[in-house]
């Protein structure tokens, strides 16, 4: 019946009930649905198209700067209403460091190429050393980007539609950047200018005064130039000298200083396959 000229595109949701209507009843769904299924039939059944499987992301692991990069743009609100201007950010997953932005009047592929031909100059960016990871909007997708990349050798990475998770450290950027104490981006912007002037701020705050809670409360610009590792030796120290001063005053071990080695973006899980190394 399931298969029957009649039925062929329809669901057990819609032929057990218009069977009841002509006064016949063969089975209930969950019968349809176990028949179907043991006869490997249990598929896309109407004349739409088919939904695409969405795979997560290949996962990606990074053990220094200038590895992976995490990208993606975020609006921020004008003076007139309705109207919005697009913060485009850059950031190094290993270090947290905000390595490029820019503030323009619309969203576009041109655009972030420009900002990404800046970065990979700035930062000496080697064919083959990096991977740029974004989610799937058009500017992230658009053919001058891609051509730009393919051009400095960066392999683009891209998250799967409508799943912001794949992308969680440009995210959890954007939520310093709106709802941080220094962050003024929730009122509005007069002009580009006065918007590039506070992200010019914000920037600088980021990168050389906020102690990440991400990578042991450093900051982001410590851990990209590599002195991280040292300052972290030297808060472990206090603290054990802190101990040995006055142990009744410690329950347990002295905190974790412990330097992050490695830094991972959408990791497999621990019995799936093992990450790919960026190097």
């Amino acid at each position: 019946m399931a298969n029957s000229e009649e039925f062929k595109n329809r669901t057990p949701h819609q032929i057990v009930p218009m069977l009841a209507e002509r006064g016949d009843y063969i089975a209930s769904e969950s019968s349809f649905y176990r028949v179907l299924r043991v006869a490997d039939q249990l598929k896309h059944r109407h004349a739409g198209r088919a939904a695409n499987p969405r795979s997560k992301p290949k996962a990606l692991t990074a053990d220094g700067p200038n590895q992976v990069y995490s990208w993606d743009i975020t609006y921020l609100a004008t003076r007139v209403k309705g109207q919005f201007i697009y913060l485009y950010l850059f950031m190094d997953i290993f270090s947290r460091k905000i390595v490029g932005w820019q503030v323009y009047a619309e969203e576009s592929s041109r655009q972030a190429a420009a900002v990404m031909l800046d970065i990979c100059l700035r930062e000496g960016i080697t064919p083959g050393q990096l991977v740029l990871h974004s989610d799937n909007g058009s500017p992230m997708k658009g053919a001058t980007l891609l051509s730009t990349l393919q051009k400095l050798g960066v392999a683009p990475s891209r998250s799967r539609p409508g799943v912001s998770n794949d992308n969680p450290y440009s995210e959890a950027l954007f939520k310093t950047l709106k709802y941080a104490p220094q962050s003024g981006a929730s009122q509005p912007f007069a002009d580009l200018t006065a918007a590039r002037t506070w992200v010019a701020t914000f920037v600088h705050w980021y990168n050389h005064e906020h102690r990440h809670s991400g990578i042991q409360f450093v900051t982001p610009a410590q851990r990209h130039v590599g002195i991280d590792r040292a300052i972290l030796i030297q808060r472990e120290a206090v603290y054990k000298a802190a101990k040995t001063k006055n142990p009744t005053r410690w329950s347990q071990d002295t905190r974790n200083w412990d330097w992050q080695a490695v830094v991972c973006l959408n990791p497999d899980k621990p019995n799936g396959i093992s990450t790919d190394t960026v190097h």
